[in-house]
């Protein structure tokens, strides 16, 4: 008796509730054969778009997983299963993840803004957060900086791309600028002839854009040279320490007298500065 009411129960089931069964199973099985095909041309797609390595597996796995979700839960209130519990669960547990993992999740959004926006590329100069450093590695969390004294720098991507960003490289020339302070019986045509000369014979200058050197500032006790030249980014610190040294050099040996070594009186400079006027 027992066994002919098991089977009597389980006729009924299989009446009522089989067909349900069965076509959740082949929402199922064809549920994933679509993601597998999807994901497949998803990884082609990204590939042939030059998505960025680190961005690729990332972007690929949100989506496969995405789309699991959704046809485990299609599949299930297919077959008649009650979700509200499973989505209070879900939304519960997503909450409490939110809540522990601001930072890391800030981050991780700061990651992948960086990568799809690209704001800098790895080889790049850059000023960021304080530091000025050669970009070694972009990764979701954290980039890494190796500055010009070979220290390593870890920036969080959530600091990094929420604040201003400098990006030394990416034109591939940056203008050199520096200030000399002559006193004001200095010739200037001839001051500036000599500085002219030396930026021509130095092969590190940019002959486009042009090349400035002038009077910047009148002052009590002298007048400053501005001396603005262009250079490619890699050369910048080199290039500036070699014009200095050869401009001074170069001014002492003509006779141009430099602060700290014998500049005239103040009442010699108001003289010559009224001389320089009345010509």
């Amino acid at each position: 008796m027992e066994l002919e009411s098991f089977y009597n129960i389980f006729h009924r089931w299989l009446i009522n509730r089989g067909p349900v069964y069965a076509f959740g199973i082949i929402v199922l099985l064809v549920g994933f054969w679509v993601i597998s095909f999807i994901r497949a041309r998803l990884l082609q797609r990204l590939s042939n778009r030059k998505v960025n390595s680190s961005l690729q597996p990332f972007i690929l796995s949100l989506c496969i997983t995405g789309m699991y979700v959704l046809l485990i839960i299609s599949v299930l209130n297919i077959v008649g299963f009650e979700l509200t519990l499973i989505n209070t669960v879900i939304g519960a547990f997503g909450v409490a993840a939110g809540l522990a993992l601001s930072g890391t999740l800030q981050n991780f959004a700061g990651g992948v803004l960086i990568l799809l926006l690209k704001p800098f590329s790895i080889t790049d100069s850059i000023k960021a957060q304080g530091q000025e450093g050669t970009v070694t590695s972009i990764q979701l969390f954290y980039t890494v900086l190796l500055t010009a004294d070979n220290k390593t720098v870890i920036i969080p991507n959530g600091k990094l791309f929420n604040e201003v960003i400098v990006n030394i490289t990416r034109e591939h020339k940056r203008r050199l600028d520096f200030e000399l302070k002559l006193g004001y019986a200095a010739d200037i045509d001839k001051v500036k002839d000599i500085i002219n000369n030396i930026i021509k014979s130095t092969p590190e200058v940019l002959t486009e854009p042009i090349t400035r050197v002038g009077v910047s500032a009148l002052e009590n006790d002298g007048m400053r040279f501005i001396i603005n030249v262009w250079v490619e980014p890699a050369n910048y610190l080199t290039t500036k320490i070699s014009l200095q040294e050869r401009i001074v050099k170069e001014l002492s040996a003509a006779g141009v007298k430099l602060p700290g070594t014998g500049d005239p009186s103040g009442a010699e400079l108001i003289q010559a500065l009224v001389n320089r006027t009345n010509r």
